[in-house]
């Protein structure tokens, strides 16, 4: 028996939420609302995605932080044109492999000395300034009164402080916001952050100080505080108290990449699809992998969620996340072959190697992408295929999108959790803790390196249908992420369901691979499912080689994935929000 992908009763437990104008989705309700409030001001998609974005860093207290990493995509509709955002921060430039592996025993460990530049205030900024059009005082006056004032904690949240009590129970800073009477702060009670909104409103006023100068130079020097001014002074006294590597020399010299996108393209019973990514210093490529990959199978005849469906999306997954583990890390100072990667003949060879009737029984080996660049490997390069280890792994990431009138659009993944390190007493927010995303192997293209940005997991998608923009997608999860934006982006493309639909339906994750976060857990031939996928499909899965594991109904550790649909005839957007955590969306 399959699921079939035509809904009977109710056609989802959400309405798809349709509007003339504009929408918002994202990874909590109060950061929607606080991108739609700038939407009605009169903001654009860049403005009221910056709002929402530094929205979620208050009220996903948990999976987010100001001081972390922000991926973006955009799509500006005057100049016809995606581009990225890195929002992305660098290892210091005196942190050593050898330390790690000398120093603390082959072990990245929690706190100061894991932590990198902060990068997501810098992609929220430029972002605002290069492509918005309002004042930074306006798009973060809503997350300065949710900081203020304070918040509900969420039963999402409430449960992830729960769950991540024990790592940071040392911690006093952390503490003093997550559990101020000694236990975790629980769902329905007040959450107050009284030193982030002291950060919003020091940024505020400096912006305010230059606003004389025009408004790009006015965040600017809301920037300036931040990484080279007295903001960047207390991050960086901070990170050195606990023990972490972080110079001012590192925050000053630290800039944000705007990259052209990474591509893959898919032709489906619903259209040709064109989706962008950002690029290899994050997993988003290996999407643009696997969609390549699946573009030469029929997965409509296949059957929504059938044992066929689900074993080549899995293997598709496998073989591009086998190419992300031997190639991915920072393109400044990694040769990456994402030409050859990306080359839809390169994409039939991988297809070729996958086994309809059964599973690759760990993660595939590596393929040969550098002659599809008309190229060996450069001299000195030997992957070396992971070994199994035990182990669990970390959940991260919100997620945030927003289309506009005009038909701008914004695509944002704002991440960095509280048990990466400790909070920063008088400015509120955790500093990035994203090294827990290295390597300590020194063949490994991803391995730490002074100055090297980790292989990132989160990451921002936004998609095009018959030429023209349709939607900017995402979620939450670390190493599901990929794989939920990928069922979800089938499930309207293959299967013609509605964007709220497709975040409903079923899920399965693999994990036969290593997983991004240390020590790089690796559970080879692992095939989760969720508990709504029919017990045949199970058993006919295991039959193939698949060591099937039974997750919940609605499993949160499949993401929590958000969507708008933009026709582009009559405007008429639509929006979609996952029912596995908080995530809600708005339109109008």
């Amino acid at each position: 028996m399959t699921t079939s992908h035509k809904p009977t009763g109710i056609a989802s437990y959400r309405p798809d939420l349709a509007g003339n104008t504009h929408a918002v989705s994202s990874g909590h309700h109060l950061a929607t609302a606080a991108g739609f409030r700038i939407l009605e001001q009169g903001g654009n998609a860049i403005d009221a995605g910056v709002a929402t974005g530094i929205a979620i860093n208050v009220v996903v207290a948990d999976n987010t932080s100001f001081g972390g990493v922000a991926p973006i995509v955009i799509y500006d509709a005057e100049a016809d044109r995606v581009f990225t955002l890195s929002g992305l921060g660098r290892w210091p430039k005196s942190a050593t492999l050898e330390h790690f592996l000398e120093d603390r025993g082959g072990d990245i460990p929690t706190g100061m000395e894991r932590v990198i530049v902060p990068a997501a205030p810098d992609a929220w900024l430029t972002a605002l300034s290069d492509h918005g059009t309002m004042t930074l005082k306006q798009v973060i006056t809503p997350a300065l009164e949710l900081a203020r004032d304070g918040f509900p904690v969420s039963r999402g949240v409430g449960r992830r402080i729960a769950a991540a009590f024990e790592g940071f129970s040392d911690w006093p800073s952390t503490m003093e916001i997550f559990a101020p009477e000694g236990r975790p702060i629980a769902a329905g009670e007040r959450m107050v952050r009284t030193d982030l909104s002291r950060t919003f409103e020091r940024l505020i006023e400096a912006e305010c100080n230059a606003a004389s100068e025009g408004r790009e130079a006015a965040i600017r020097a809301a920037r300036d505080l931040f990484y080279s001014g007295e903001i960047g002074e207390e991050i960086v006294a901070a990170v050195q108290e606990g023990g972490g590597f972080l110079t001012m020399e590192d925050m000053t010299s630290f800039q944000v990449g705007k990259e052209e996108p990474e591509t893959g393209r898919f032709s489906g019973p619903e259209g040709e699809f064109e989706v962008y990514t950002c690029g290899v210093w994050c997993q988003g490529p290996s999407f643009a992998e696997a969609l390549q990959i699946l573009d030469g199978h029929d997965l409509l005849s296949m059957g929504h969620n059938s044992a066929d469906y689900i074993h080549v999306v899995t293997e598709s997954l496998k073989l591009s996340f086998a190419d992300r583990d031997a190639f991915y890390g920072d393109p400044d100072m990694v040769d990456v072959p994402i030409k050859g990667l990306l080359d839809p003949s390169y994409a039939a060879n991988r297809r070729s190697q996958i086994d309809l009737e059964a599973a690759s029984p760990a993660m595939p080996s590596a393929g040969d992408p550098w002659r599809f660049e008309g190229r060996s490997a450069p001299t000195g390069y030997a992957y070396q295929p992971p070994e199994p280890l035990e182990g669990g792994t970390e959940g991260d990431t919100s997620y945030a999108c927003v289309v506009d009138g005009k038909g701008n659009m914004f695509s944002a993944t704002p991440s960095d959790t509280i048990g990466m390190a400790p909070v920063i007493k008088g400015l509120g927010f955790t500093p990035s803790g994203r090294g827990t995303q290295s390597w300590l192997d020194p063949t490994h293209p991803s391995a730490l390196e002074p100055g090297k940005r980790p292989r990132l997991t989160p990451n921002a998608l936004l998609a095009f249908k018959n030429g023209h923009p349709w939607m900017p997608f995402g979620t939450p999860g670390g190493d599901a992420q990929v794989q939920t934006t990928l069922q979800f982006f089938l499930n309207q493309a293959v299967f013609g369901m509605t964007p709220q639909q497709a975040a409903e339906a079923p899920r399965f994750q693999s994990k036969s691979f290593p997983d991004s976060f240390w020590p790089h857990a690796y559970h080879p031939g692992r095939l989760d499912l969720e508990g709504r996928i029919d017990d045949e499909t199970a058993e006919e899965l295991s039959r193939r080689g698949h060591l099937v594991n039974r997750i919940d109904d609605w499993a949160r550790i499949t993401g929590d994935v958000c969507g708008i649909t933009r026709d582009h005839e009559d405007g008429t957007v639509t929006a979609a929000s996952d029912l596995r955590a908080d995530a809600y969306s708005m339109a109008r």
